[in-house]
C-alpha cells in the first residue's frame, strides 16, 4: 500500500526509515501519474516487507519538492538510511520501476 505523506511527514516517514523508501512525487492533474499508481500500488503490495511506498503530493509539498529537485513529474526516488540512492523521472512501466527497485535490493 502507498501511504500520501505530508511536508511535515517526511523527516520521520522517510529519512529516519529503518526500511528503503520509494518516495512517489506526484500530482492530482498529471496524466502519467495516474498510469504510475497502478503500477506502483501493485509492487507496494509486493514488496511490503522490505520497502516502504509514499507518495508526496508537489502541489501541497512543493518545498519537499524543491529540496529534492523535482522539476517534472512523476519521478520516484529510492532512499535508502535517508540517502537518495536513485531516481527516476517518468513513467517507464512496471519494468523501468522493478529495474530501479531490484537493483539497489537483494
Amino acid at each position: 500500500m502507498i501511504t500520501k505523506i505530508s511536508p511535515s511527514e517526511f523527516e520521520e516517514k522517510v529519512l529516519k526509515s529503518t526500511l528503503p523508501v520509494l518516495v512517489d512525487f506526484y500530482a492530482d492533474w498529471c496524466g502519467p501519474c495516474k498510469m504510475a499508481e497502478p503500477v506502483l500500488d501493485e509492487l507496494s503490495n509486493t514488496h511490503q516487507d522490505k520497502i516502504v511506498f509514499v507518495k508526496v503530493n508537489v502541489d501541497e509539498a512543493g518545498e519537499v519538492a524543491g529540496k529534492y529537485g523535482v522539476m517534472s513529474i512523476p519521478t520516484t526516488i529510492l532512499f535508502v538510511k535517508g540517502v537518495e540512492i536513485e531516481r527516476q523521472v517518468g513513467f517507464a512501466g512496471k519494468e523501468g520501476f522493478e529495474t530501479l527497485l531490484t537493483k539497489h535490493l537483494v
